[in-house]
């Protein structure tokens, strides 16, 4: 099987996976908002951009909070009628409406955002950094293109059932830089850039 499809079964496992992993920890949002390390904000920041929660992805609106707490201008992504991700501003679930896959998104007339630290969800991460989405690739896409015009951090958010040895990769995939789950921080751009012992 090619890449695509050991990702199509794969990720229809980890919808599974990812769901059983939710209703079992239900306060896991609450515990990855305490396990979140502010040096990524005042190293990464000032801007974030965040997401709201669908389906069974781990709850990210105790960090949100957080983020609110430590001063951080946050953004929330926009899928676009050109089916592009844009990040907006984002100050109230008020100012919110659903968009593409009943996510809930701001407005079209949201101010445009540039954000140095991009909190996404995911479905399964390896530790070489890969990340298994939905298969539309925003993020993918956004991310290139904001990397074009400077650095951005791209950090997962998962449960720590969520990780894998390795996940199937494409050539227009962009590794995470970092994932937070309930349980712990996994560094992941360390383990890409350490230089593996050479054997005797």
């Amino acid at each position: 099987m090619t890449p695509a499809q050991d990702k199509a079964a794969l990720r229809q496992a980890m919808t599974e996976t990812r769901a059983l992993l939710a209703s079992e920890t239900p306060d896991a949002g609450e515990a990855l908002a305490s396990r979140f390390n502010p040096r990524l904000l005042e190293r990464y920041g000032p801007v974030v951009s965040v997401y709201w929660p669908i389906r069974s992805e781990i709850d990210p609106r105790h960090l949100i909070a957080r983020l609110r707490e430590l001063g951080a201008p946050l953004s929330l992504p926009r899928v676009e009628a050109d089916d592009t991700l844009s990040f907006r501003a984002f100050t109230s679930e008020d100012d919110l409406e659903r968009g593409w896959a009943g996510l809930l998104q701001p407005k079209e007339t949201a101010e445009v955002m540039k954000p140095d630290l991009v909190l996404a969800p995911l479905l399964a991460f390896d530790r070489a950094g890969h990340r298994l989405g939905y298969g539309k690739g925003h993020y993918d896409r956004a991310i290139k293109g904001l990397r074009e015009t400077g650095r951005v951090f791209f950090c997962g958010l998962a449960y720590e059932g969520q990780g894998l040895e390795q996940i199937p990769a494409e050539d227009h995939d962009v590794p995470l830089d970092w994932v937070v789950t309930e349980a712990r921080n996994h560094p992941l751009f360390l383990a890409r850039t350490m230089t593996p012992p050479t054997e005797q």
